[in-house]
């Protein structure tokens, strides 16, 4: 056994002659494990909230999204979509064709997004029964066109959907034409029917309402025009891959975004904040250390009669210096191992128990914390403590080191 980390072990476990020492040795391990454990726990559910808002999102935000780069709207045959289809892990293509429109029902009204979409899409949508709030996934039987607004929208307009007259009227600006002084001919309108109203996220829900394709169409005087497709992908499927297929079909004139490319803000705000708690956290630690500095220094005055002793016997100041080093390390160490065991225990118990609920959950789409283990956040955290237990160990054993210099 390396007989520097022998000695270090045996100072760290055996009694001091002052139980001052003792004690501020345990105030240490105890101060890097709750800031290991905090550290953990701190990121593991900041993973959580970005599942919770990626599974959200997923549900309006296709996988990939194809737009085009100058414009807003382009002819559906100037993609091959036939070839797209083709790329295995492919499972959906969506026509669709977005714009703002005046919803108004009932001497209430509001600007919203329609969202036309094809005559599949009611059949196999993200939006599930259970992301109704009534009625059912219907957008067209036959000729008959329905809409689906979300909660917020039908909320806004107080939509009854019990009522035989629940019609909403539906304005666009009309694309071609004279301008005319009367408002009423310079918009096209028409009545639709909502068959549900779905609730997702607020964003959603307080901006689109679902109709059919050919409706939107109508709406606009288009033909075959479309402003996006979207494009859905089978489970574990090499997304990155599939995107780069897409792009090589389309060509530069259009784009291809991903789920995080299509809310790059977001993410990136939910990224920077989770590593701005972590560096928060971190100096926390950093503060936490000061209590390795303080008990290695205690020990070190402690063991000066030790010192003496090794030094008569031939062990050089390289050796000395060793042992307090490893003894500084540990105290780290073991802070670290813990921290990272506590944390782990209060993750897993958190996802299996909801131990900690959120306030006002009843109104969230969770009722607790949601927590997400990731192992390189182990990692990181690892190598964070390690280094600051490094340093921390390192500077007292420096000052030792120059004492031991000036002694014959």
């Amino acid at each position: 056994m390396n007989l520097p980390f022998f000695i270090a072990r045996r100072y760290l476990i055996s009694k001091k002659s002052h139980n001052i020492i003792n004690l501020i040795s345990g105030i240490s391990m105890v101060g890097v494990a709750l800031g290991t454990a905090a550290l953990i726990i701190v990121l593991s559910v900041f993973n959580g909230f970005e599942s919770v808002v990626v599974s959200l999102f997923s549900v309006f935000d296709p996988d990939v999204k194809i737009t085009v780069v100058e414009g807003k709207t382009f002819h559906n045959h100037e993609i091959d979509a036939d070839k797209i289809r083709a790329i295995p892990g492919i499972i959906k293509y969506t026509e669709v064709v977005e714009e703002n429109a005046l919803l108004y029902y009932k001497k209430q009204q509001i600007l919203a997004t329609i969202k036309g979409v094809d005559s599949l899409y009611q059949f196999n949508s993200p939006i599930n029964d259970s992301l109704l709030v009534t009625g059912k996934m219907i957008l067209q039987e036959d000729s008959l066109d329905f809409a689906i607004p979300g909660y917020g929208i039908a909320y806004f307009l107080n939509l009854d959907m019990n009522a035989p007259d629940n019609l909403i009227s539906v304005y666009i600006p009309k694309r071609k034409g004279s301008i005319s002084g009367l408002p009423q001919e310079s918009f096209r309108s028409e009545f639709i029917r909502p068959s549900a109203i779905f609730s997702v996220q607020q964003d959603f829900d307080d901006k689109y309402m679902l109709v059919p394709l050919r409706f939107a169409r109508r709406m606009l005087d288009y033909t075959d025009e479309v402003t996006s497709i979207e494009i859905r992908l089978a489970k574990d499927t090499d997304a990155p891959v599939i995107q780069e297929k897409i792009n090589a079909i389309v060509g530069s004139k259009f784009r291809t975004q991903n789920r995080f490319q299509q809310q790059e803000v977001l993410y990136k705000i939910m990224k920077s904040e989770k590593w701005a708690v972590f560096l928060i956290l971190t100096f926390i630690l950093i503060v936490a250390s000061f209590n390795v500095i303080g008990s290695l220094t205690m020990l070190i005055l402690d063991k000066q009669k030790d010192i003496g002793i090794l030094r008569s016997m031939g062990a050089r100041d390289t050796l000395i210096k060793k042992i307090f080093f490893f003894e500084g390390l540990l105290i780290s160490l073991i802070g670290a191992f813990s921290g990272l065991l506590l944390g782990l225990l209060v993750c897993v118990l958190q996802q299996e128990f909801g131990l900690i609920k959120l306030q006002g959950g009843g109104s969230f789409i969770i009722n607790a914390y949601p927590v997400k283990l990731i192992a390189a956040d182990f990692l990181y955290v690892f190598i964070t403590i390690t280094l600051i237990g490094t340093a921390a160990a390192w500077l007292p054993v420096r000052r030792m080191a120059v004492k031991l210099s000036k002694t014959v």
